[in-house]
C-alpha cells in the first residue's frame, strides 16, 4: 500500500508547478483524496480534496483560484496544478486517500518559493 508524491522543488515566487500523487496496493478509485501541506514551524493542512469520481473538489481560501486538484483513477493517480506560488506557501506536500476509518498518507515532497 504506497502513495508517492512526485514534483516538488524549488520554484520562484509568481510560478507555477504541478505535484503528482501516484496509488499502489489498494482501490484507487475508491478513496477521497486530499493534498496537505506542512510549513516550516507549522501545523500540517488541508490545501485540496476531490471525491471519488474526481467532479466535486473543494479548497482552502488561500489557494482558490490558483490551485486545481485533479485524479485519473484509471492511471491511479491524483494531480495538483499550482500557479502563483507565493514564499510563505514554501512547504512539504502531502497526499493522502480517505475511505470510512480508514486513511494512507504519502512521504511528501518539499516545495520551496523562493527567488
Amino acid at each position: 500500500v504506497q502513495l508517492v508524491e512526485s514534483g516538488g522543488g524549488l520554484v520562484q515566487p509568481g510560478g507555477s508547478l504541478r505535484l503528482s500523487c501516484e496509488a499502489s496496493g489498494f482501490t484507487f478509485r475508491r478513496y477521497i483524496m486530499s493534498w496537505h501541506r506542512q510549513g516550516p514551524g507549522k501545523e500540517r493542512e488541508l490545501v485540496a480534496s476531490i471525491n471519488m469520481d474526481g467532479d466535486i473538489t473543494a479548497y482552502a481560501d488561500s489557494v482558490k483560484g490558483r490551485f486545481t486538484i485533479s485524479r485519473d483513477n484509471p492511471k491511479n493517480t491524483m494531480y495538483r496544478q499550482m500557479n502563483s506560488l507565493k514564499p510563505e506557501e514554501t512547504a512539504v506536500y502531502y497526499c493522502k486517500g480517505t475511505s470510512g476509518n480508514v486513511s494512507k498518507w504519502g512521504q511528501g515532497t518539499l516545495v520551496t518559493v523562493s527567488s
